[in-house]
């Protein structure tokens, strides 16, 4: 018998996300395999109280802890595991997720079910495989991080009443046409690229959420992050762009670089927004990004 626990973010996704959570607790009771989880289940009552029960879940020697939420709840549950290893040689403590966000990202990468009753039963025949995380000036990220324009839109987006895809969209159709791009420097693993860019994602996982792949080849076993540089032209090119977003091929567009590296530092022209895992955060103008290989351990039905 494993020890498992449910760190459920009640206010995290829509209405009827948050309504369908107030259910998740009888759900997985049902649903869970008793005969080889022991359950515990909590919900968080403030913002960063999932980082604060993960950390003492993970200190207590449970073998998973899961996030039921979006990206900022598997962030804040992976910050819990990794700091509670600070205490410890070595946590074998694995992630668990059941996406019930708005974006989903890193759930949608591993490939689990945005179904919470299948993404229940995934965890009763699911393995712990290793992965990698990102720190940006030692701050954690799981999916993406980055700059530019996304990273504006994640300010936005927070500042909303309304979470979901379409508040996302209508943030962009505002903001697009007046976003001034600037210049940035990328140093660092053999890089030393200057670049005019209308956004930067540093991406461990594939996507920003939503199936919206913008590296598509990124690889969260690999021990490196795929840069992609979307130009300063990149309005020239918009309507191209979204459908190769969602196409997985957005690498191929004239409009995006690819660059990939273990470790580099940012410098941009002044401070600006920045997210980590599509959440906004204050930073410094340079930025220190590297990733951690191998350093969280997460439940999946298959290796990446």
């Amino acid at each position: 018998m494993k020890n498992i626990a449910f760190i459920i973010n009640p206010v995290s996704g829509s209405k009827e996300t948050q309504n369908a959570k107030r259910k998740l607790p009888k759900l997985i009771m049902q649903t869970l395999d008793g005969e080889q989880w022991m359950p515990n289940i909590a919900f968080t009552e403030y913002a960063g109280h999932a980082v604060e029960m993960a950390r003492q879940y993970a200190r207590m020697g449970f073998d998973a802890v899961v996030a039921v939420g979006g990206d900022g709840t598997v962030n804040e549950v992976v910050r819990g595991i990794v700091e509670s290893q600070k205490s410890k040689v070595e946590s074998r403590t694995a992630l668990g997720i059941i996406p019930m966000g708005s974006g989903n990202g890193f759930a949608r990468h591993l490939g689990i079910s945005i179904r919470p009753q299948k993404a229940i039963e995934m965890i009763n025949h699911s393995e712990p495989i290793s992965v990698d995380y990102g720190l940006a000036n030692g701050r954690l990220f799981v999916s993406t991080c980055g700059t530019g324009f996304d990273a504006l839109i994640a300010d936005h987006f927070a500042g909303s009443n309304k979470r979901g895809f379409s508040t996302y969209l209508q943030n962009i159709i505002k903001d697009a046409f007046s976003y001034q791009p600037q210049t940035y420097h990328i140093v660092g693993d053999g890089l030393d690229v200057t670049h005019k860019a209308f956004l930067i994602t540093f991406a461990n996982a594939n996507q920003w959420g939503y199936e919206a792949l913008i590296a598509p080849k990124a690889s969260i076993q690999d021990g490196k992050m795929d840069i992609m540089l979307m130009s300063s032209h990149a309005l020239l090119g918009s309507a191209s762009l979204a459908l190769r977003l969602f196409a997985g091929s957005i690498d191929d567009s004239h409009f995006m670089d690819t660059l990939r590296a273990k470790e580099v530092t940012l410098f941009r022209e002044e401070a600006a927004p920045f997210h980590l895992d599509g959440d906004p955060v204050e930073m410094d103008k340079d930025i220190h990004i590297r990733i951690v290989e191998d350093g969280l351990r997460v439940l999946a039905e298959k290796r990446f």
